[in-house]
């Protein structure tokens, strides 16, 4: 079973439909973690995953909170850790807990890594240009291999 895939994404929307795709084959009890640098696309990624998730809320940048709950046809949890400056603020946020009933995606997991569980699905994010990111998603665990064979036997280069 593979446990990397790299795809390439020409525009927002093809990052968010991404999201959406890898979004129905989530399960409770799935981590998320988007990494990369700022406008990279991990926020839009995150709407995607809400979008196929069926949440209609609006999903955004957590600028001050630092988790939202949003309901769909799981729950989804989106934490943001970009103002973390110490790895015991994350453990505080008890953020395991979440990772029961519903998937957990969080922005800058680098901040706290040690606080997830560890089979998760890791997404890093490259700038290739304005518009083109590169994708590394990176299975660290059975479950999370599962997932991204789910998502191979998908076609990615036009969702």
């Amino acid at each position: 079973m593979r446990d990397c895939l790299i795809v390439d994404s020409h525009s927002p929307n093809h990052t968010r439909r991404l999201g959406q795709r890898l979004a129905k084959a989530l399960k409770p009890g799935d981590v998320v973690l988007l990494s990369g640098p700022l406008g990279a696309g991990k926020t839009v990624f995150a709407q995607g995953l809400a979008r196929g998730l069926g949440v209609t809320s609006g999903v955004s940048s957590k600028s001050f909170v630092l988790l939202g709950e949003y309901q769909g046809r799981l729950k989804m949890y989106h934490a943001d850790l970009y103002r973390l400056t110490h790895p015991q603020e994350a453990a505080d946020l008890g953020l395991e807990d979440y990772c029961s009933d519903g998937v957990l995606v969080v922005e800058w997991p680098e901040r706290a890594l040690d606080v997830f569980p560890q089979d998760r699905l890791v997404i890093s994010f490259e700038v290739m240009d304005e518009r083109r990111r590169r994708l590394t998603l990176k299975a660290t665990g059975p479950r999370s291999k599962r997932l991204l064979a789910a998502l191979c036997e998908k076609k990615w280069s036009s969702p």
